[in-house]
């Protein structure tokens, strides 16, 4: 009888450590724990976001721009995303979506030579832009045309430009002055935009924004 018990305890204890080992293989918890729920997060879709999801591309990529020196940098990075995705994969530019944001300290560089002509120093004062063959203030947009890492010339090959709204109203309040009428200066910037290009609530919104349409993202400083 004393054997018969022995082996029944033994018995006992092996089947105890084979149910928790298979537990554990299993990820069972502990009775009453609960096991998180997978996240079911979806971003909210607006209306004025479905020009994100309208640019035609296998691959989507959006840059954000925040400064002066960022706006020529930007340009050769979306030079060299249509290049490298065409020598490496074989892929047109009309294959690949680029987006590229304007914000903060680019904002300006997304208006049109007629700002500029009329805006000219007190934008090259905002920008802190200076130009490197002229000690003259700039009369057009520096970056908007050749040979000047050309803005436009992205345009014409599907690049898709958005400005910050915010800082644009900030610009019109500088370029109005004490007393002067902002909103007349901003309403005359909005007519006067470059190519492909269209105001967005706020630039870092833009930013997230596109991220949640799939682009990735490369942040120039």
């Amino acid at each position: 009888i004393e054997m018969t018990n022995d082996m029944r305890a033994r018995r006992s204890l092996m089947s105890s450590i084979g149910a928790f080992a298979a537990a554990f293989a299993l990820g069972s918890r502990p009775a009453g724990a609960q096991t998180p729920a997978a996240s079911t997060f979806a971003p909210a879709r607006h209306p004025q976001d479905g020009w994100l999801d309208a640019i035609p591309g296998k691959h989507r990529v959006v840059l954000d721009v925040t400064s002066t020196l960022g706006v020529p940098e930007g340009v050769r990075f979306a030079s060299n995303v249509f290049a490298a995705n065409k020598n490496g994969y074989g892929l047109e530019e009309a294959e690949v979506a680029v987006v590229m944001i304007l914000i903060h300290g680019a904002t300006a560089f997304g208006y049109s030579d007629a700002i500029w002509a009329k805006h000219g120093p007190a934008l090259a004062g905002f920008t802190g832009y200076t130009d490197p063959e002229s000690t003259e203030p700039p009369r057009v947009n520096p970056f908007a045309s050749a040979p000047r890492n050309a803005l436009d010339g992205l345009a014409k090959r599907g690049v898709q430009f958005a400005v910050c709204d915010t800082a644009s109203h900030g610009i019109s309040r500088r370029l109005a002055g004490q007393g002067g009428d902002a909103d007349a200066v901003y309403k005359e910037m909005v007519a006067n935009m470059i190519p492909n290009s269209r105001l967005v609530p706020a630039g870092v919104v833009g930013v997230t924004r596109a991220q949640e349409y799939g682009y990735a993202v490369i942040h120039v400083g």
